[in-house]
């Protein structure tokens, strides 16, 4: 009680010592002080579980651990193979809009310069392109891009609005 100041903390360090002792009692040597062994182990069990205490995060709701988690790579493997496929099911016009608004980052008024078409032309064909995908791929509006690859979620991504 005196470690831990809490009755239910002192039980739980009183059998953590025993289990301790019981699993190390060919440690113990006869004829030594039995009972100072028992509280070196006690001791030894208080600091080393208020070291680990420091280094947890308390996380009641879940929230942290959360965000922890990762997707395994196959989904992405699986997800890209998928975009593939469906991207090869675009007419040229739109693959290369996306690719260059999309993949590769440059603003509508430099993809318009370098396929030598309009502005609206190329908003168009990304614009379609990219309502095009989503219906390949299956997804809805409300429904988030769950791609591992960030230049396919640029690609297919809805908020390339204005010139960027």
């Amino acid at each position: 009680m005196s470690l831990t100041r809490e009755g239910a903390s002192a039980d739980d360090l009183v059998q953590d010592t025993i289990v301790k002792a019981w699993t190390n009692m060919d440690k113990f040597q006869p004829g030594t002080n039995l009972r100072a062994w028992l509280f070196t182990i006690l001791r030894n069990t208080f600091y080393s579980s208020r070291r680990k205490t420091r280094r947890e995060v308390s996380d009641t709701d879940g929230i942290h651990a959360g965000r922890q988690a990762t997707k395994p790579d196959h989904d992405g493997k699986l997800a890209m193979r998928d975009f593939r496929a469906a991207f090869q099911h675009l007419p040229v016009e739109q693959r290369e809009a996306l690719i260059l608004v999309g993949a590769s980052g440059f603003s509508y008024e430099e993809a318009a310069a370098m396929t030598k078409v309009a502005v609206g032309t190329v908003k168009s064909r990304a614009n379609r392109g990219r309502k095009k995908l989503a219906e390949l791929l299956g997804l809805d509006e409300s429904e988030d891009m769950d791609m591992t690859d960030q230049a396919t979620r640029a690609v297919i991504a809805n908020n390339y609005t204005g010139s960027r």
